[in-house]
């Protein structure tokens, strides 16, 4: 059966009709959610009864390498055995919440700002594909912002004066500004790097703001005007016309991609409810994926 794709926007994000994604592994199936990602940026799944390993599995036939120097792998061990995996949960070792100010809890605090995946390696990050296995029984939300529309709505002077420009990306920044401190050795782990401010898939030449709170500096500009420039950018992308909020329900499986949009989760009460995610995103590799 064909995928059938529900827009849950006026300009992006989809609901994918019912498949088991554990199980796909037909070529032309897999080649019809990577035209669904490439129309809306964001493909909702339900239902989804994902292992570790299996969301591991999936992640690699969707689409190739993963991401492995995750920023967090820098600051805090894993408590989960795949360096893949990315542990977006409250809890420790134990299954017991973080305490307030516990390390770990001050930096997943960062995913609450406004950014893009793995916009500090390069390769940067391609898909991201989010599992919920526990989910509160609060608002937790997750909002995407559409980073193509936002680029379209942009007037042509302002597309002529940013498409030749370049932005630093560091994850220890954003960190920083929440007041997190690095050690020498965690800050020489994270140096950064540097991307193109306007990006354009390769498969459709739609064009879009490549932007996080990762960014810096604009490598071609003076630091206050690029700092302005870059958080005007912002502002605009970020415009409630542009967003779209998931609520959660345990077995979602969320994609984005990170060419195409920016996200943050939304505050919820994480010293009172059990929350637990896990992430893989793929290296935005030219190239066929894996099959």
């Amino acid at each position: 059966m064909k995928p059938v794709f529900t827009p849950l926007h006026p300009l992006f994000v989809a609901e994918v009709s019912a498949i088991d994604l554990m199980q796909l592994h037909d070529p032309g199936t897999l080649a019809l959610l990577r035209a669904g990602m490439d129309q809306h940026g964001v493909l909702v799944f339900h239902d989804q009864t994902f292992t570790d390993a299996g969301q591991l599995a999936f992640a690699q036939r969707f689409d190739g390498a993963l991401h492995t120097k995750t920023g967090a792998a820098a600051v805090r061990p894993n408590r989960l055995k795949y360096e893949g995996l990315s542990d977006i949960s409250n809890v420790d070792e134990d299954g017991k919440l973080l305490h307030s100010e516990d390390r770990r809890r001050m930096y997943a605090l960062g995913n609450r700002l406004w950014h893009t995946d793995a916009s500090f390696q390069d390769p940067a990050g391609r898909y991201s594909m989010l599992s919920a296995r526990v989910v509160p029984p609060a608002e937790a939300d997750t909002e995407f912002a559409d980073m193509r529309a936002a680029y379209d709505a942009l007037d042509v002077a302002t597309q002529k004066r940013i498409e030749s420009l370049h932005v630093h990306h560091s994850i220890a920044h954003s960190r920083q500004t929440l007041g997190f401190e690095f050690s020498n050795e965690e800050l020489d782990k994270l140096r950064g790097a540097v991307h193109p401010l306007v990006r354009t898939n390769p498969r459709t030449g739609r064009r879009s703001l490549y932007l996080a709170a990762h960014a810096t500096r604009i490598m071609e500009m003076p630091v206050p005007e690029g700092r302005l420039l870059l958080r005007d950018l912002m502002d605009h992308a970020t415009e409630r016309r542009f967003v779209h909020a998931h609520s959660w329900r345990a077995g979602d499986l969320v994609i984005w991609d990170n060419l195409a949009t920016m996200h943050r989760g939304r505050p919820y009460e994480d010293g009172v409810h059990r929350r637990e995610l896990r992430r893989v995103t793929t290296l935005d590799i030219e190239g066929a994926p894996a099959a």
